[in-house]
């Protein structure tokens, strides 16, 4: 069976994926699941990335062929592309072949969720997005899941596109520094390659989501937002493999995420908490059979 982007799209439902997400991350910490972390090639001109992420859970494993090729910014292109094929774990054989982008745009925006429902103050009025692509809009569309927020707010390095963002969600189009400073809870979902989120502009109760930079290089926080925050994270080795902002900073890691999904670890006390985003293949994974059960039911009653 294969699935195209269009396919995903018509048969994700976002909160299903939630509870899928929810339920793999406490898989993943309970050392239920097969997950070595990814493998990485790059490319040098144009720059960019080649990854393998595979994973073994319950009774499907699969591995998703990802792409991230930043030139491909203003162009029709995505910067982002992928595969996700999907296997039997009992006998091995092919199940699916889904397209991987819609997915991965989905499923990291499903799990900052859960991380915003965990660590966020209970009464945070105050959203802030920094960036305003597709991570943008499914980042707003999963954490309305989850809270009922006061108010939006946006900041992009391209005006246009944050004001595109702002049309469709309501948000407040803002200077950047202006756009941290109150904010309870904030989403860096951007491309940079350097630290632009500083830790002077925050609040004292506040939890980030740091989504957009992955690799021992790329950071969007700098060390005064990672210092004294209690960071959260998918997968120990993955984040010690490629987060710029845990090692560069030497934060301790305070839990992962599965860990206090299940409960077997106690939310942190921290007025400032980080959960730290890099994506993990369970994800994947998980949501390919997702969406794969989903599909095999339709065509089972057709």
């Amino acid at each position: 069976m294969h699935l195209t982007a269009a396919d995903v799209e018509k048969l994700l439902d976002l909160d299903e994926l939630i509870s899928a997400m929810r339920d793999a991350l406490i898989a993943l910490s309970a050392g239920e699941v097969v997950q070595p972390v990814r493998t990485v090639l790059t490319t040098a001109d144009p720059p960019g990335w080649f990854a393998l992420m595979p994973a073994i859970h319950g009774d499907v494993m699969g591995a998703k062929l990802v792409t991230v090729f930043p030139k491909n910014a203003g162009t029709p292109l995505h910067t982002h592309q992928a595969v996700i094929l999907l296997f039997s774990a009992q006998t091995g054989e092919p199940l699916a072949t889904l397209d991987g982008r819609v997915i991965t745009a989905w499923r990291t925006a499903a799990v900052s969720a859960l991380a915003t429902e965990t660590l966020a103050s209970k009464d945070a009025r105050v959203l802030t997005i920094l960036g305003s692509g597709v991570q943008a809009r499914t980042h707003f569309a999963a954490l309305r899941k989850v809270h009922q927020f006061a108010e939006l707010r946006v900041w992009s390095r391209t005006p246009e596109h944050a004001a595109s963002f702002a049309q469709e969600t309501g948000a407040l189009v803002m200077a950047l520094e202006d756009a941290v400073r109150g904010a309870d809870v904030i989403c860096s979902v951007t491309h940079s390659s350097e630290a632009f989120l500083r830790g002077a502009w925050l609040k004292e109760r506040v939890h980030i989501n740091a989504v957009g930079a992955v690799g021992l290089v790329a950071r969007e926080l700098d060390d005064a937002v990672m210092r004294g925050a209690a960071v959260v994270v998918e997968q120990r080795a993955a984040a010690m493999n490629e987060s710029a902002e845990i090692v560069s900073s030497a934060s301790p890691i305070y839990a992962e995420l599965g860990e206090l999904l299940a409960q077997t670890k106690s939310r942190p006390t921290a007025s400032k908490t980080v959960y730290k985003s890099l994506g993990v293949a369970v994800e994947d994974v998980s949501a390919a059979r997702l969406i794969w059960q989903k599909a095999l039911s339709l065509t089972k009653l057709s």
